[in-house]
Order: C-alpha cells, then structure tokens, then sequence
C-alpha cells in the first residue's frame, strides 16, 4: 500500500513475523514473571487487595502459595501465546500492506 504524503511516495514496511512474535511473547512474558515475583514474595495478596480497594471492589479471591512448576507454566504459556499473537499480527500486516505495484 503506497501513501502519497506532500508529493512523495511512502510504502508500509513489512514488519518480521518472528521478531513481532518474539517482542510480544517476551513483553507477556515478562510481565507474569513479575507476578510470579509478587507471589514468590509473599506480597501479591496485598497488591491485589490494594487494586481491588481502589476499582471498589471487595476481593474474594485468595493468591495460593508459590509454586515453582505451576509458575514456569505460567511464564511459558504466556510467553508462546504472545509469539502467538504477535506473528498473527504480523502475518496480518504484510498481508494487508502488501504493495500495490
């Protein structure tokens, strides 16, 4: 797809599937490996409490004890479901913004 912008032509990159899959597994990733620290911490329940205060909401739900395996799962699946999405998205985009010529 090409865009005429003050007389010129500028044509949409292709993004690379991997590398948009890898970013946003990692992005996911990493963001449940810092509840995975809260949890191990021993101050997740808390910092639940405290979110759920500030939305007015009572909390119901209890954070279980850490467990090492249940976390790793959790970081790994997170983790390959962003690469997941993320090349979809990509995939998507060149498809979408393929050039016109």
């Amino acid at each position: 797809m090409t865009t005429q912008l003050f007389g010129s032509s500028l044509q949409s990159p292709a993004i690379g599937v991997n590398h948009t899959g890898i970013a946003l597994g990692c992005l996911l990733g990493a963001m449940h490996l810092g509840w995975v620290a809260l949890v191990a911490s021993g101050v997740a329940q808390p910092v639940v409490d405290f979110v759920f205060w500030l939305h007015f909401i009572r909390p119901v739900w209890v954070i279980e004890p850490f467990e090492p395996i249940r976390a790793a799962g959790l970081v790994a699946l997170t983790g390959a479901i962003g690469y997941l999405i993320g090349s979809a998205f990509a995939l998507l985009w060149n498809r979408t913004h393929r050039s016109q010529a």
